[in-house]
């Protein structure tokens, strides 16, 4: 068995797993409120260490050796993949139904389809019924409304304003003789109390297990809304090209201990083989 050309495949394996994961970066370069993803590369023998207690036998006698083959024991695979969540540039845009979220652990609650799913993009717009709503059409949900999926209906004809903790108003820009801002709702900010399990579900939305909503938190004073600005995605083009050409370069390199294994052991092999036999 010729157990480095198998470590070379399943290496050239984690690295095209790791490209698919730059390109999707770089694709999402432009996109608003776009987190980027990564992965932690490790090797069988680290994973094996991790969960060796929930194997069949624990210690590691000649019985337990089983469990583990020491010819891919030093293998790298991917080992987790993660979210960064950092915040992204936070850029000016003018428009009042553009608002961005400076607090790191805060979401935009949306209503869609499949249920209640959780966004950082809040370049939203007014849909044909009048509702607030993301750029796919799904409704923003209210503070109010969050566990009946209750929206916000926008007034036609006036000026919105919001305050840092989500609060919006009408203004009448039209008629002088209103002074006062009219309340229009809040919109629905939310934190989690484990943001790792938040999970992208794709449209720049994430869902959150529902046997653990109970560590979903409505904010009401969370001072993290900044309204005429969107969050711009966190991706360093810099760092992902470098990221890029990296994983290039290995699989080039990978792909040369395949081609030495198959082209010259594997010929060497069968001719001193051949004239032992």
């Amino acid at each position: 068995m010729q157990s480095g050309y198998y470590s070379a495949t399943g290496g050239m394996v984690t690295q095209f797993n790791r490209l698919d994961v730059i390109s999707n970066n770089l694709a999402n370069l432009n996109t608003t409120a776009f987190k980027r993803d990564d992965v932690v590369i490790g090797d069988f023998l680290r994973l094996y260490q991790t969960h060796q207690e929930t194997l069949p036998i624990k210690n590691q006698t000649r019985d337990a050796a089983k469990y583990i083959n020491r010819n891919l024991d030093r293998v790298p695979i991917i080992s987790e993949e993660y979210t960064d969540k950092s915040i992204g540039a936070i850029s000016k845009t003018d428009n009042p139904l553009d608002f961005a979220l400076q607090t790191q652990n805060a979401y935009f609650a949306i209503q869609t389809p499949g249920g209640v799913k959780y966004t950082r993009d809040g370049s939203f717009t007014i849909g044909t019924d009048g509702m607030l709503s993301t750029k796919e059409g799904y409704h923003v949900l209210s503070r109010v409304g969050l566990d009946n999926e209750g929206g916000i209906i926008i007034a036609q004809g006036m000026d919105i304003e919001a305050d840092k903790n989500g609060n919006l108003y009408f203004r009448d820009i039209a008629n002088e003789g209103i002074a006062e801002p009219l309340a229009a709702g809040s919109i629905a900010i939310v934190s989690f109390a484990n943001p790792k399990y938040l999970k992208k579900v794709g449209k720049n939305l994430y869902e959150y297990p529902q046997d653990k909503l109970d560590e979903r938190e409505n904010l009401f004073t969370s001072n993290a809304l900044n309204q005429y600005f969107v969050e711009k995605s966190n991706v360093n083009a810099v760092t992902e090209m470098t990221n890029l050409i990296e994983t290039n370069r290995l699989v080039d390199m990978y792909s040369r201990v395949l081609k030495t294994h198959m082209d010259d052991l594997n010929t060497e092999a069968i001719s001193k083989l051949a004239v032992r036999a």
